[in-house]
């Protein structure tokens, strides 16, 4: 293959990978597991596969131990931007759709720069054309969110009507103000995570060690949540993991998206930056839409569909916003001899928002 094309299809691939997880993990729901105990599965999996890598990396590169303060900031971070983010957002997904899972996740970007303009780690220039672009982006995620939220619109059927198996418990918009309340929850998670999100500039700053960092926050989620596991439901049975979809979503949530995409997306980020990564990620809202109507005998609604093209419209207005103010800073940072590391830092946080990392 041509070395010129092998980020396009890494980036395609990741998005199929996303689109498997949606899938796998509303199966999972849908047949009854408790999101509480799969993501302490998957955070238990993803420790497991990530601190070995981790403890080896850094004893090769002879770094020292992350200290004590260090430790309690990974803790608090992994417990807002990770435990409750993860399960505030499985919660929601249970009750309401893998499509709406996937359309929602296209407005972290704005989310993530919005969090950013509150902590003054991002600055707006109303008299510029980006600055306009970026506030248009915002507007549009918003859009998006609200119309998911409050229009149903007519029905599209499901594209197969022979995997009803994985879908007997699937939610309906008929739940009116359960499947409101739910939509806008699911934001609030990626809230957390756009937080989360923010917040890793200032840590890695501190501990450049990406790898290392991100394994402690995993098993500090872990066991954070196993704690919320254990309290949210003291069924013995809901902890067992069969020979069926539940140890399936587990396997594939630990393994190929803490495994597998987290390398990809390093690799693809890498090669192209962090808004080539990006500008991938409606293609798994599409991904998912057909998949999640294919085997999960999805019903999707005009208003998820237009919902999501409009966050995608706004993902893509402030991806182009970003871009070309990072251009125009680089330039004149350059041309002074200067460069502003917390505007940088924070340029890349708004691009680099998969969640492929944890």
């Amino acid at each position: 293959m041509d070395a010129s094309k092998k980020p396009y299809v890494v980036a395609v691939i990741i998005q199929l990978i996303y689109t498997g997880m949606f899938v796998v993990s509303k199966a999972a729901f849908n047949q009854g597991m408790s999101t509480y105990v799969f993501i302490f599965y998957r955070q238990a999996a993803g420790s497991i596969l990530l601190l070995p890598l981790a403890l080896l990396h850094q004893r090769k590169n002879s770094q020292s131990a992350p200290s004590f303060a260090l430790l309690l900031k990974l803790f608090f971070c992994a417990l807002i931007g990770i435990t409750f983010s993860l399960n505030l957002y499985h919660v929601s997904l249970k009750f309401t759709s893998a499509t709406v899972a996937a359309a929602t996740d296209n407005s972290l970007p704005a989310v993530t720069f919005f969090l950013a303009l509150l902590l003054r780690m991002e600055v707006v220039h109303l008299k510029s054309p980006s600055g306009i672009v970026k506030l248009t982006g915002v507007a549009l995620c918003i859009a998006g969110v609200l119309t998911i939220a409050l229009y149903a619109g007519p029905f599209l059927n499901p594209l197969s009507h022979s995997h009803h198996q994985f879908a007997h418990r699937a939610p309906s918009r008929a739940q009116g103000g359960g499947w409101i309340k739910w939509t806008f929850l699911m934001v609030v998670a990626n809230a957390a995570w756009s937080l989360w999100i923010v917040l890793q500039a200032a840590l890695l700053r501190e501990y450049p060690n990406k790898l290392l960092v991100t394994a402690v926050q995993c098993v500090f989620s872990a066991l954070q949540s196993l704690v919320v596991a254990v309290v949210a439901g003291r069924d013995l049975s809901r902890w067992k993991l069969r020979l069926d979809v539940s140890l399936l979503a587990v396997a594939y949530s630990g393994l190929m998206v803490m495994g597998v995409a987290y390398y990809l997306q390093a690799w693809c980020v890498e090669m192209k930056g962090p808004i080539f990564l990006a500008a991938w990620t409606p293609m798994c809202f599409v991904f998912t839409t057909l998949c999640s109507s294919f085997f999960l005998g999805e019903t999707v609604s005009l208003g998820s569909v237009l919902g999501g093209i409009l966050l995608v419209g706004g993902l893509y207005s402030l991806l182009w916003g970003k871009s070309n103010e990072r251009e125009e800073e680089i330039g004149s940072m350059t041309s002074r001899g200067e460069m502003d590391t917390d505007k940088m830092d924070a340029a890349v946080c708004v691009s680099d928002t998969s969640k492929t990392n944890l």
